[in-house]
């Protein structure tokens, strides 16, 4: 999971610097995958967006994109094994680096 979402946050900083604002939480993930047709739509987008498809976690649920995120400018999580929020080991939560541990 830790791959996967530091690849999505990857490509969530190439649409900001590229368009000076990041995807909205409505716009979500999908916004990396095709131009937003709704909310603020950037002008600076590349013609085949900036990942082919939006992948799954390893427990086949979708990751959550937020934005703002709490303490940064967007967070991606996981749920991990278990589906919710919270948990240890395998069922423990997982975000982009760039989000404090301190929630």
């Amino acid at each position: 999971a830790r791959l996967q979402i530091e690849n999505l946050a990857t490509a969530v900083k190439k649409f900001y610097l590229d368009n000076g604002f990041y995807p909205t939480t409505e716009q979500g993930l999908e916004a990396l995958v095709s131009r937003p047709s709704t909310g603020r739509i950037p002008k600076n987008y590349p013609p085949n967006g900036y990942i082919s498809k939006i992948p799954k976690d390893p427990w086949n649920n979708d990751y959550i994109y937020t934005a703002p995120g709490r303490k940064t400018p967007f967070e991606i999580m996981s749920l991990g094994a278990d589906g919710a929020e919270g948990g240890e080991g395998y069922a423990a939560d997982v975000w982009n680096e760039d989000v404090p541990r301190d929630r």
